[in-house]
């Protein structure tokens, strides 16, 4: 059912191939922060106006966590192919996601289909969000002052801790719902 939570999910989406093509394959990648800046917005308001609207759906309970993980995925990659951030960084985000993939597998085995998203989760996809944009920001040449690039590096190495948090705190809730079981 298309109900515009769920559109927003679905351009999200959509963004993420112009997202690239801004960043990678143009002399415009302060557009990409446009890009960013309209996913993050789409990101918060899908699943706000579909609780508010009562329109949660398993579509757009496949659908949002989907672009989440693409958006995840695509973002930190694009910025380290263009030079804004370190590889390492890359595989620290997609180690994270990793370790809790493969939690969430061994919990399925269990009969469970998964975990509330949690506060320190949300923060930490917030902070990463934000901490993105201003790094671009700073990595254009031309582009704004350095308090973008310190604002974006605060912002992505707390976004980094948190998320790593969260994965500890899914751990633990994984943990206790593995053990519980028969």
């Amino acid at each position: 059912m298309l109900t515009v939570p769920n559109a927003l999910s679905m351009l999200r989406l959509v963004l993420i191939p112009l997202f690239v093509w801004l960043v990678v394959f143009t002399d415009a990648p302060g557009w990409g922060v446009v890009v960013l800046v309209v996913a993050g917005i789409s990101d918060f308001l899908d699943g706000f106006l579909a609780r508010r609207w009562n329109q949660v759906s398993a579509f757009g309970t496949f659908l949002d966590p989907l672009a989440d993980r693409v958006t995840s995925v695509v973002v930190p990659v694009v910025l380290a192919v263009v030079h804004i951030i370190p590889w390492w960084l890359v595989v620290a985000l997609l180690a994270r996601d990793v370790v809790v993939f493969v939690a969430l597998a061994q919990l399925r085995r269990t009969g469970q289909l998964g975990l509330p998203v949690t506060f320190v989760g949300k923060a930490a996809t917030f902070a990463l969000l934000m901490g993105f944009p201003f790094l671009l920001l700073g990595g254009e040449p031309g582009g704004a002052t350095q308090w973008s690039t310190v604002l974006g590096w605060l912002l992505t190495v707390i976004g980094l801790g948190l998320y790593w948090w969260s994965a500890v705190v899914y751990l633990g809730q994984v943990r206790s719902l593995t053990r519980s079981k028969p």
